[in-house]
């Protein structure tokens, strides 16, 4: 197999068909269908607001194919999975279990029947993960399906660049990066990239694929991350990344040397474009304007402070837009406490730490440090950007964590035929 990330296998992993000796058959690995499932899942969490594209898109043309992607998605996953087969997973019973104050607020109809509707997209997507379950085993398998949908993305982001920079790089979003071909705002793109570049680089000390193929994704990747001047995106990476590695220093060399060029080249980076570094992250803008994290402290102190009863305050106002008095939360906690209360804070903080939890209480190996790096990244993500109590790419990051985490699904034993009684004759009987 080659060493691209985007198109072949991952070598030696653990859904390779065969046998070895002495263990006997092996469950049989997911078809290939099953990437085509988990595309449909990232293209129904693009969404269907943000920058101007080159031809104007009807923002209901696109809700239709983000919905008709998720219900190709769920009808599809049926179909390779008809006998419902499906996998315990703690994960996503606590996705289930969110939909409950979801649907309780939101049939209060207070935030009008796009409430319902949302919930149902919310049921789809978790029925969906509920019969993609049969095949989590702990194998990156659903790695390599999460990185090529994203490339693929990012694919059309380089595509809008080259044909019309001046719309994919506008004013009104300050010269950061955005989708010209589908409306993908600037921290989507870095999300997407930051990503995929922790997950390769991953890839590659795992020896799961080749540096050259790697760099194919993270290259690419990390010029995208730049342009968009995500802040957010970048510590995630940084941050996700160190720790996902740190869990493989114990056990890998190339994980070591890798951890030591990377801290000597970040104290050098540090030292020599100090100032570039800066201006970068200020992105133009002032020092209080940063501490005021550009505006969202006002919009989160104005919900805290709003008056709530206690139904409220226990399930929330019920699915929407993310936003508050029109302007967006941009905070996942306070997001879905607005949206599903306190419950729904519970549930999700719930669905984190249980993840975190069985990460670390795995031994080392290359699918728990990618899914230390998934979780790390939403957890740090999730002060900023809006997203854990909806479908949503951070759900289905998680959603990958969570298959990674699963154990290895075991064949299952033939049953052993009954050994023949022995038959002793009438006169042995007798005897004493």
């Amino acid at each position: 197999m080659g060493g691209d990330l985007t198109r072949g296998g991952l070598p030696g992993g653990p859904d390779t068909a065969g046998t070895r000796p002495g263990t006997g058959p092996r469950p049989a690995a997911a078809p290939k269908a099953v990437g085509i499932v988990w595309a449909l899942l990232g293209l129904n969490t693009l969404g269907s607001a943000g920058a101007k594209t080159i031809v104007p898109l009807p923002r209901s043309l696109i809700q239709m194919a983000t919905m008709g992607a998720l219900a190709a998605a769920f009808a599809l996953a049926l179909a390779l999975n008809p006998r419902l087969r499906i996998r315990a997973s703690a994960f996503v019973f606590l996705l289930t279990l969110l939909l409950v104050p979801s649907v309780i607020s939101s049939a209060n109809l207070e935030v009008g029947f796009g409430a319902l509707f949302r919930c149902a997209r919310l049921a789809l997507f978790v029925g969906t993960l509920w019969l993609l379950s049969r095949w989590w085993d702990g194998s990156p398998t659903f790695v390599r399906h999460h990185i090529r949908m994203y490339f693929a993305v990012l694919g059309s982001v380089v595509v809008g660049l080259v044909v019309s920079p001046g719309v994919a790089m506008p004013e009104y979003y300050g010269g950061r990066l955005v989708g010209a071909l589908w409306p993908l705002t600037p921290p989507q793109i870095g999300q997407y990239a930051a990503v995929i570049t922790g997950l390769a680089v991953l890839l590659v000390l795992g020896r799961r694929t080749t540096g050259a193929g790697a760099a194919v994704v993270i290259v690419p990747a990390l010029v995208l991350l730049a342009l968009t001047h995500t802040r957010t995106a970048t510590l995630g990476l940084l941050i996700a990344l160190a720790l996902a590695i740190c869990s493989l220093v114990l056990t890998s060399a190339a994980a070591r040397r890798f951890f030591a060029w990377a801290v000597l080249g970040a104290a050098v980076a540090a030292v020599a474009f100090s100032s570039a570094l800066r201006a970068w992250f200020l992105r133009g803008q002032s020092q209080e304007n940063l501490s005021d994290l550009t505006g969202r402290a006002k919009v989160w102190d104005a919900l805290l402070a709003a008056p709530r009863t206690t139904s409220e305050q226990l399930l929330g106002m019920g699915l929407g837009d993310k936003s508050f008095g029109g302007l967006p939360i941009d905070n996942s906690w306070l997001a879905v406490y607005h949206e599903q209360g306190l419950i729904g804070v519970f549930i999700v903080a719930a669905m984190i730490i249980v993840l975190g939890g069985v990460a670390l209480l795995r031994p080392p190996s290359l699918p728990r440090a990618c899914a230390i790096f998934l979780i790390s990244y939403v957890a740090i993500s999730s002060y900023t950007e809006a997203g854990l109590g909806d479908a949503s790419p951070y759900l289905l990051h998680l959603a990958l964590a969570a298959s990674l985490l699963a154990p290895p699904a075991g064949a299952t034993p033939l049953p052993t035929p009954p050994a023949p009684r022995r038959r002793v004759p009438r006169w042995a009987r007798d005897r004493r």
